[in-house]
C-alpha cells in the first residue's frame, strides 16, 4: 500500500461500526484528508506499520483487541504519531488513561463536526510544535522564537538538574505565582509541592525519560493550584542540546482538565439515568405492599390498649413503615426529573427566597446567613423551581454540617468571560473527606445516617439539564464550599 504525500494529513481510521466508519471517512475525506479505514486491532496495526499515519482515530473497543493497548504499542512504535481515542459511553478512567498514554485527545460519540474539528487541530497543531521543537533543539535563538508563540500553551524550561531556567506567563498564572518565586526552583517543588522528582507507574517523570533517552517523552500529571485543586496535564519533553549533549528539556502543558470533568459529567448523567429508570420500577413496587402493611399495623394499634405488650412493637413497625415510605418518595423525585421549563429569570431573587426560606432554620441552630449577590448579573434563563429545588438542598445540608455559631455565605457573580453566572455556597462545617468528595453526586451515596443519597444527585441533575457545572471543595474541619456555573442563556430552549 502506498503512502500518502502528504503524511501530515494521512489519518488512520479504526472503527468496527460499519456505517459510523464510512460515514466519519467520508467527512474526512471531504475535509482535505488522506483516510485509511480498518474494523480489527489486527489490521489496524498492519496498515500503520504500513503507512505511518500522522494522525489516528480509534475506539476504545475493538472485536479483537483494546483500544488503549493499541495505544501504547502504536506509541512504542512511532512516538510522534497523534492519536485520538473514541468511545460510545462516558468513562472518567478511560479518558484518564487515554492521556496517561499520550492520547492527544478523547471524544465521545456521538460528537459533532466542531468537536472532531477541534480535536484534529490540536493534533496538527501538536505536531507542527514538535517539528519546529526538534529542529531548532540546538539553536537556542529559535528555540526561544517558538516559545515565545506558544501564547496558549504552559511552558517551562528545565535545566538537567530540575531547576527552572524559564516559564511563561500563562503557567504561571495557572500556579498563581510570580517569575521569581518558579525562575531557580526544582520543578517538582512548584508543580506538586513535594521535595523530590517524580516517580512510579502512576507519576511517571518525563523529564527523567527525556534525559535517560535524548528522545521527546509524554505523560499525563495532575498539578496543583494556588487553590490546592487537582489540574490535569498532558506533558510532552523536548530535550535541549548543547555541544552534543543534553542540557535541559523545554516542557510544554496543556491543561485537559476540561477533558477530564467533561468525561466525569458524561459518566454521572449516565449513572443518573440508569438509576432513574431503576428507581421508578422498585418504587412503585414497593408503594403498594408498603401502604397495606402501614395501613393494617396503624388499625391493629389502634385495637390494642397501650399496656398489651405488642403496642410499641406495632408503632416501631408504623413509624419504620413511614420511614421506608419517605425513602420511597424520595426514589420517585429523583425518577421524576422533568425536562426544565425555562424562562428568563432574575438570579438575585431567586437567592433572596432561598435565603429567606431557610434563613429561620439556620437560626435555630444559630448559625449566620449571608448573601452577596453582584448586580452585573443579567435575567439568566432557567426553570425557577428546578434551580431553587437545587439551591434549597445545597442550603440544608450546609446548615447541618455547620456547628452553632457557624456561618453560611452565599454569593453570585458574573464569570470573568461573561458567560456565566457563578454560584458558590460556603459554610464553616465539619467538611467532607476527599474519598467521600470523589463519589458525593453520585445517586444512593451517603454520609448521613439517615440520608437517601439522592439530595446532590437530583441537585447534580438538574444543574446539568440547565447546561452547567457543580463541583465541590471541602477540607475536614475546615468547611465546604459548592461552585455552579449556569450559562446565561441557551439556544432553543426558553421562553420569554
Amino acid at each position: 500500500m502506498a503512502k500518502a504525500l502528504d503524511m501530515e494529513h494521512t489519518i488512520l481510521l479504526v472503527d468496527d461500526e460499519p456505517d459510523f466508519r464510512e460515514t466519519l471517512a467520508k467527512r474526512l475525506g471531504n475535509a482535505g484528508y488522506h483516510v485509511y479505514t480498518a474494523a480489527t486491532g489486527t489490521e489496524a496495526m498492519s496498515i500503520f506499520r504500513d503507512v505511518s499515519p500522522m494522525i489516528v482515530l480509534m475506539d476504545v473497543v475493538l472485536p479483537d483487541a483494546d483500544g488503549l493497548m493499541l495505544l501504547q504499542q502504536m506509541k512504542e512504535e512511532i512516538p510522534d504519531t497523534e492519536i485520538i481515542m473514541i468511545t460510545g459511553h462516558g468513562n472518567m478512567e478511560l479518558a484518564v488513561k487515554s492521556f496517561q498514554n499520550d492520547a492527544t485527545d478523547f471524544i465521545t460519540k456521538p460528537f459533532d463536526r466542531d468537536t472532531l474539528n477541534l480535536a484534529l487541530d490540536r493534533a496538527l497543531k501538536k505536531t507542527s510544535i514538535r517539528r519546529r521543537l526538534h529542529k531548532y533543539a540546538e539553536n537556542k535563538a529559535m528555540r526561544d522564537m517558538v516559545i515565545k508563540e506558544l501564547i496558549n500553551e504552559d511552558v517551562m524550561v528545565i535545566a538537567s538538574d530540575y531547576r527552572i531556567l524559564d516559564i511563561n506567563e500563562p503557567m504561571l498564572e495557572k500556579l498563581g505565582i510570580t517569575r521569581d518565586e518558579a525562575i531557580g526552583h526544582f520543578c517538582y517543588e512548584i508543580t506538586h509541592h513535594q521535595d523530590h522528582p517524580c516517580s512510579g507507574d502512576d507519576h511517571p517523570c518525563p523529564l527523567s525519560e527525556c534525559f535517560k533517552t535524548q528522545k521527546p517523552s509524554q505523560t499525563t500529571h495532575v498539578h496543583l493550584n494556588h487553590k490546592n485543586q487537582e489540574i490535569y496535564y498532558s506533558i510532552s519533553c523536548y530535550p535541549i542540546f548543547e555541544n552534543g549533549r543534553v542540557s535541559g528539556a523545554i516542557e510544554l502543558s496543556r491543561d485537559i482538565t476540561p477533558e477530564i470533568n467533561n468525561q466525569k459529567n458524561l459518566l454521572q448523567q449516565s449513572k443518573l439515568a440508569s438509576v432513574g429508570r431503576l428507581a421508578a420500577g422498585v418504587a412503585h413496587e414497593i408503594n403498594n405492599p408498603l401502604t397495606t402493611i402501614l395501613t393494617t399495623s396503624m388499625l391493629i394499634r389502634e385495637e390494642m390498649k397501650p399496656d398489651d405488650p405488642y403496642y410499641e412493637d406495632m408503632g416501631l413497625i408504623t413509624r419504620e413503615t413511614l420511614r421506608c415510605r419517605r425513602i420511597v418518595s424520595a426514589f420517585l423525585d429523583f425518577a421524576r426529573q422533568s425536562q426544565p421549563v425555562k424562562k428568563k429569570h432574575n438570579l438575585s431573587h431567586v437567592i433572596d427566597e432561598i435565603v429567606l426560606l431557610t434563613r429561620k432554620q439556620a437560626a435555630f441552630k444559630d448559625i449566620g446567613v449571608e448573601s452577596v449577590c453582584s448586580d452585573k448579573i443579567p435575567r439568566i434563563v432557567m426553570d425557577k423551581g428546578q434551580i431553587e429545588q437545587a439551591l434549597i438542598n445545597l442550603m440544608l445540608n450546609a446548615i447541618e454540617a455547620t456547628a452553632p455559631g457557624g456561618r453560611i455565605t452565599v454569593c453570585a457573580r458574573l464569570s470573568a468571560d461573561q458567560t456565566h453566572a457563578e454560584i458558590t455556597i460556603q459554610d464553616t462545617g465539619c467538611g467532607i473527606s476527599k474519598e467521600a468528595q470523589d463519589k458525593i453526586f453520585d445517586p444512593f451515596f451517603t454520609t448521613k445516617e439517615n440520608g437517601t443519597g439522592l439530595g446532590l444527585a437530583i441537585t447534580s441533575g438538574i444543574i446539568s439539564q440547565h447546561g452547567g457545572s457543580i463541583s465541590v471543595e471541602s477540607l475536614p474541619n475546615q468547611g465546604t464550599r459548592f461552585a455552579i456555573h449556569l450559562p446565561l442563556s441557551q439556544d432553543g430552549n426558553h421562553a420569554e
